[in-house]
């Protein structure tokens, strides 16, 4: 279970979640709903993104208008700015329901019809749907969940970018002993005894933490900091060395700032977090589909980090931020 951290205001004044949180909210829905109901009315319209509506009104949206909604956290904030312009790039009319929260809210209202796009995660998606289903490879993920969706509903495209749990190491730790972008878990099992962990408590006891680190790559570290879920103490830990491991999300901004180095896991312990596009069938055209498809064709990891990195860090508006990177990937 991931920990809730509270709202931050950026530079521009929109309420931001970091990464840690969208995994919060992202695999646990239910925990979201308790945070949802404080910050409800602080969350509705913060997105700077034009043509924004309520992001909590029910009704089904009328049949020449795309309602692209995001859960509040702003990676989701700039993924729908991303599909939404997308969209109007095709001549389609859009609106948006951004900040929405947790995925039993919205998941609901994409089955009512309420809103038609949402940015989604296709292995979280399937923890939600089924949370016993294995998760073997991308592919076999997004068959089990459009096995599992509502029949009103239809999963599209994944891209390569994901959002997922990893175990990060510090540029300090890294140049001792010579680890890469390329390296991986399996690098670690000789110098993880000299080696400090930190994460949230939950990361201490279960398979997609410690004990699957042990059981997968052999790995068994000096000591376990409990910290929180990837955001502000875990960070701080990993940069100040006070621990020179950490579970950290793969689209933090934090990474690029402070150099911290995202080890590869070859036998896929943390499963699959690809950004994927989830739809209301009746209320997107093929024209429509054909333009999600070909966002999440062009978006990486790597970019998408880029471009939390410009709103989290940088303060840039999301849609500013989601208009460029289309017009620089010939999508505009």
């Amino acid at each position: 279970m991931k920990e809730l951290s509270q709202p931050t205001e950026s530079g521009t004044g929109i309420v931001t979640f970091t990464a840690s949180r969208s995994r919060s909210f992202r695999n646990h829905p239910g925990a979201a709903a308790v945070a949802l109901a404080a910050t409800a009315a602080l969350l509705a319209g913060c997105s700077s993104s034009d043509d924004k509506s309520d992001p909590l009104a029910e009704g089904e949206a009328s049949g020449d208008t795309v309602v692209v909604g995001s859960n509040n956290f702003a990676e989701s904030i700039l993924l729908a700015d991303i599909y939404g312009e997308a969209l109007k790039a095709k001549g389609i009319k859009v609106t948006y329901k951004p900040n929405i929260g947790s995925r039993e809210t919205t998941y609901g209202l994409l089955k009512n019809g309420s809103i038609t796009v949402l940015p989604e995660y296709n292995g979280s998606l399937l923890s939600y749907l089924d949370p016993k289903a294995e998760q073997e490879s991308a592919e076999a993920v997004n068959t089990a969940v459009k096995s599992k969706l509502d029949a009103k509903l239809t999963l599209l495209e994944s891209s390569p970018a994901e959002n997922k749990d990893s175990v990060s190491i510090n540029a300090e730790t890294a140049k001792k002993y010579k680890l890469t972008a390329e390296s991986s878990l399996a690098d670690l099992k000789d110098i993880a005894p000299d080696l400090v962990i930190g994460g949230s408590p939950e990361f201490q006891t279960r398979q997609q933490g410690l004990k699957g680190l042990e059981s997968e790559y052999g790995l068994e570290f000096k000591s376990f900091k409990a910290l929180d879920a990837g955001g502000q103490l875990t960070q701080a830990a990993l940069t100040k060395n006070t621990v020179q491991a950490a579970d950290i999300f793969t689209t933090d901004p934090t990474i690029k700032k402070e150099g911290f180095v995202v080890l590869k896991d070859p036998k896929n312990l943390f499963g699959f977090a690809n950004v994927t596009p989830l739809a209301y069938k009746s209320g997107l055209s093929k024209e429509g589909v054909e333009a999600l498809d070909a966002v999440s064709a062009k978006l990486d990891t790597k970019t998408l980090l880029d471009l939390d990195s410009q709103v989290q860090l940088g303060s840039k508006d999301p849609l500013d931020v989601a208009k460029t990177w289309l017009k620089s990937a010939g999508l505009n």
